[in-house]
């Protein structure tokens, strides 16, 4: 049977995992080695258990305990449920609740790229992508459109920020992805270097003359391919892209001189996604 604690005291120190701590907060809980993440919505928080995070707690309407949380109710019985109405909830968090239901997780760790790239073929690297609905985006491109594993830049906003999560409808959870690198010293160098002794040809996706397009048959024809995407404002350094074995583009028509970057990893990768005959 579900613990369900109804919500009376708002400054009950247990309630701060969802109305007191911002999101770089949860992610250095000391007490717990990896941290915790917010995952929203049951279908979002169902992708996380089903991909074996382990859930701390859960604040949720008082009609969902018997309606759309049920099912997850049933799976962790041992954990702690806060609940109110919508408009306490509301007033707690400070946000409107999508699907009236939250769950802290713990985190896990994250495998080192060597090992999560095994037997990938098709990698998108995320570089430096701030917009956590962006990264969301890409998440979910990656999940339906082919790609094996997702890297993210140091500096790229963190997938399991509540928001990310949330917009990628969960495919966080399900594809496979870790970070490059600890700090921005490690990418783009050393960074395309360990995809490159991994067997990985890699494509900065770019609006430059030199470019080829994504359409070109000798990208498809490559047996490992890193599909890598920029910044929402500038896009990838020069950096990234001299180091890159391809700089490559998505043509354009009337005018139009760039597409933003969830759009543009959707072309990429439903193009780059394919598999040889």
């Amino acid at each position: 049977m579900a613990n369900i604690i109804e919500i009376t005291d708002f400054s009950d120190p247990r309630l701060d995992l969802f109305a007191r701590l911002t999101e770089g907060q949860l992610r250095r809980q000391q007490e717990r080695e990896q941290g915790i993440f917010i995952a929203e919505s049951p279908k979002v928080i169902q992708r996380a258990l089903d991909g074996g995070y382990r859930p701390v707690a859960l604040l949720m309407e008082r009609k969902h305990i018997d309606g759309d949380a049920a099912d997850i109710l049933a799976q962790c019985p041992e954990v702690p449920v806060y609940t109110a109405s919508r408009e306490v909830l509301e007033s707690l968090t400070g946000f409107a609740l999508t699907r009236g239901v939250l769950c802290a997780m713990e985190r896990r760790p994250l495998p080192t790229v060597e090992d999560l790239l095994r037997d990938a073929r098709r990698v998108a690297v995320l570089e430096g992508i701030v917009d956590p609905t962006n990264v969301g985006a890409a998440f979910r491109s990656a999940a339906a459109l082919n790609m094996d594993a997702v890297l993210v830049t140091p500096t790229c906003c963190d997938p399991l920020y509540r928001r990310a999560a949330r917009v990628s409808m969960g495919t966080v959870f399900q594809v496979p992805w870790t970070r490059i690198g600890d700090d921005h010293t490690q990418w783009p160098h050393p960074g395309l270097e360990r995809l490159r002794a991994l067997g990985f040809k890699t494509a900065a996706m770019a609006l430059r003359t030199d470019s080829v397009s994504v359409d070109d048959p000798d990208l498809l024809a490559e047996e490992k391919l890193a599909v890598v995407l920029g910044t929402e404002g500038d896009g990838l350094t020069d950096a990234t892209i001299a180091g890159c074995d391809y700089t490559v583009m998505i043509p354009m028509s009337h005018g139009v001189d760039s597409l933003n970057v969830a759009a543009a990893s959707a072309v990429a990768f439903w193009q780059l996604g394919k598999r040889k005959a």
